[in-house]
């Protein structure tokens, strides 16, 4: 790749802080996703104050909600943001928070021990979520009423919670011809090698959506990625 390309667009300066840092952002986009959170976060909290089973003293929605919502309105496309990680994520995580409050005695040590092991639990399940380490955390830190409901808090609201979260989120996307779950844009025919960061600008722009990683990030791997096709076609 040259370095004229890929390069030239890296100068160090105070205007590089406020560029986009997700790849393929527009104002467009991050416009529709603010009414999509607006809309969704609205309608979980009614939906979560229906709740029958929601206990005395419980919100009807749990602030790693506001987290999600960034994730699934925002970059519907990362894999963060995906139906399993989001409620899997979130329930997982507090079940795994109440157990570090009910069986670590030290409230400092069981908060690090809730976010820790629901990393861990999070991964072997196939279901990370950030906000999954607030709502292991919230479990430990959230105060009487969380603590008194014990594992049922991961269920209601927590699950309820998630759940209608991404059912709004599936509602919302595809009323905006977007593609949420995320379905990958088919691979095209391979093109002479030599691309710029120029092209993956266009490429992104072409695509039209938001991915959870830096175009520099992008254009590092793409990089890599063609320096090994180089040398493996070379090497035959």
């Amino acid at each position: 790749m040259g370095d004229g390309g890929a390069r030239g667009d890296r100068q160090p300066g105070v205007s590089a802080w406020f560029r986009p840092i997700l790849a393929g952002a527009q104002a467009r986009d991050r416009s529709i996703a603010a009414l999509g959170a607006v809309a969704g976060i609205a309608l979980t909290m009614w939906l979560g104050a229906q709740v029958p089973a929601l206990a005395d003293g419980l919100p009807a929605i749990v602030a790693p909600l506001g987290a999600s919502a960034v994730l699934v309105f925002a970059v519907p496309a990362s894999p963060l943001a995906q139906p399993w990680p989001v409620i899997g994520g979130n329930t997982i995580s507090a079940l795994v928070g109440m157990a570090a409050f009910r069986w670590v005695p030290d409230a400092t040590l069981a908060a690090g021990v809730a976010v820790g092991a629901a990393i861990a639990v999070m991964s072997l399940l196939r279901c990370l979520h950030p906000p999954g380490g607030a709502a292991a955390l919230t479990a430990v830190i959230g105060g009487p009423a969380i603590h008194a409901a014990g594992f049922a808090f991961a269920f209601v609201p927590v699950a309820v919670n998630s759940m209608a979260l991404v059912a709004l989120g599936w509602l919302f996307h595809r009323a905006t011809r977007r593609s949420y779950p995320h379905r990958a844009v088919p691979v095209p025919a391979p093109l002479p090698p030599g691309f710029h960061l120029a092209d993956i600008d266009a490429a992104l722009a072409e695509m039209g959506e938001g991915f959870d990683i830096a175009r520099e990030d992008l254009d590092a791997l793409l990089t890599r990625a063609e320096q090994h096709a180089r040398r493996r076609g070379g090497a035959r």
